[in-house]
């Protein structure tokens, strides 16, 4: 089910009734099992600041009866091709990626597609609560079956673990946190030139799965730099801190959509 005041863009983009304001657009990509409405908060408290749009993976909530896609370079492609839509409808539209966890390998790598297809690209991309990748898959994404899915969901906290107290509502997301985790498990990084976008990595300090050196990693994917900012917290530090979130996506961004257009 979809929150109420839900816009429904198209297939892949949700808002939540918030005022989109005159800034630029900023596409939020959700965690592995999640959902557009992860971004109900950060879209509040961006109101009037930001038109925020929420990527809408197949699997979950109004797209359940869709198979789930367990590829994450597929998805990513996907989520490229409705961009490209975008751009082509409001050409010249400034906008930002914002992806958590599995969402920022998925953020990332849609920005590669653009650039490949020399896309404008985003002002900048905000990498939060995931490690930078690498030519390996990631150790903790590693998980042999349902049971150590369960697991690792439960250690990462947050308000998403409580739907596995619900027999009902886990046997609903089940089918997407095996997508998610099984692309996870296969995605590794491809050669290729780093990005002219500057990066926002963002990480709790006490996340149990990223440390803070594995974030700083990012900065070596861009050329334009990257920012570090670390928050009081683990893997879900965004839920008690959406308002400080929004503040720096907010500055970050503010005078950017007056420069040029990075590719």
């Amino acid at each position: 089910m979809l929150t109420a005041g839900v816009d429904v863009d198209n297939d892949w983009f949700r808002r939540f009734g918030q005022d989109p304001g005159s800034g630029p657009k900023l596409y939020c990509f959700p965690h592995a099992g999640g959902a557009a409405s992860s971004y109900l908060a950060l879209s509040r408290a961006l109101s009037g600041e930001l038109d925020v749009l929420a990527v809408q993976y197949p699997g979950r909530q109004d797209r359940r009866r869709e198979p789930p896609v367990a590829s994450l370079a597929r998805l990513a492609r996907l989520v490229a091709e409705e961009l490209l839509a975008e751009q082509r409808e409001q050409p010249g539209r400034p906008y930002a990626l914002f992806g958590h966890s599995m969402g920022a390998a998925v953020a990332y790598e849609t920005a590669r597609l653009l650039a490949e297809r020399e896309a404008p690209g985003p002002l900048r991309l905000f990498l939060s609560g995931r490690r930078a990748p690498a030519e390996h898959p990631d150790p903790h994404d590693q998980l042999r079956g349902d049971g150590e899915l369960i697991s690792a969901i439960r250690r990462l906290g947050g308000t998403g673990a409580r739907v596995l107290d619900e027999p009902e509502i886990l046997e609903m997301v089940l089918p997407a946190l095996r997508a998610d985790y099984g692309a996870l498990a296969t995605y590794t990084w491809r050669p290729g030139p780093p990005l002219t976008t500057p990066f926002t990595v963002l990480v709790g300090d006490a996340d149990p799965i990223v440390s803070v050196e594995d974030a700083a990693a990012w900065q070596e994917h861009t050329g334009a730099g990257a920012d570090l900012r670390t928050f009081p917290g683990g893997h879900f530090y965004l839920d008690s801190h959406t308002a400080q979130v929004a503040q720096l996506v907010t500055a970050a961004l503010r005078g950017a959509a007056l420069e040029p257009s990075r590719g």
